[in-house]
C-alpha cells in the first residue's frame, strides 16, 4: 500500500471526515533530502466534525498524533488544511 493510501485511510479511521484531500508533493521537493526517494511530502485538506471547537494548533495536533507512525517511515513533511464541518472548507492555496 502506498504512503498516500495509508495517510488516507488513518485520517478516514481517525476523522470520519466529509472531504478529504491527499495530495503527494514529494516531486517538488526532490533531492531535498539526500539518499532518500519516494514519498517524502504531502499536502493534506480535511473537513470534520472531529474539528469543532478545536484551534488551529488543536487540528494539527490531531492530524499529526493519527499519522504519527507514518512519520517513523519515509514521510518527512505534511501540510494541512483542516476544518469543522460547520465552516467554509480551506481556501486553496497553492495549487491545493
Amino acid at each position: 500500500m502506498s504512503l498516500r493510501a495509508r495517510i488516507e485511510t488513518r485520517l478516514t479511521e481517525a476523522f470520519a471526515p466529509v472531504r478529504l484531500e491527499v495530495l503527494d508533493d514529494s516531486h517538488l521537493h526532490a533531492g531535498h533530502l539526500p539518499g532518500i526517494q519516494g514519498e517524502t511530502h504531502f499536502s493534506v485538506r480535511i473537513v470534520s466534525a472531529a474539528f469543532r471547537g478545536k484551534s488551529r494548533v488543536e487540528r494539527h495536533r490531531l492530524v499529526y498524533d493519527a499519522l504519527g507512525p507514518e512519520f517513523e517511515g519515509t514521510l518527512h513533511a505534511l501540510r494541512i488544511l483542516a476544518a469543522s464541518d460547520d465552516e467554509l472548507p480551506p481556501v486553496s492555496r497553492g495549487g491545493m
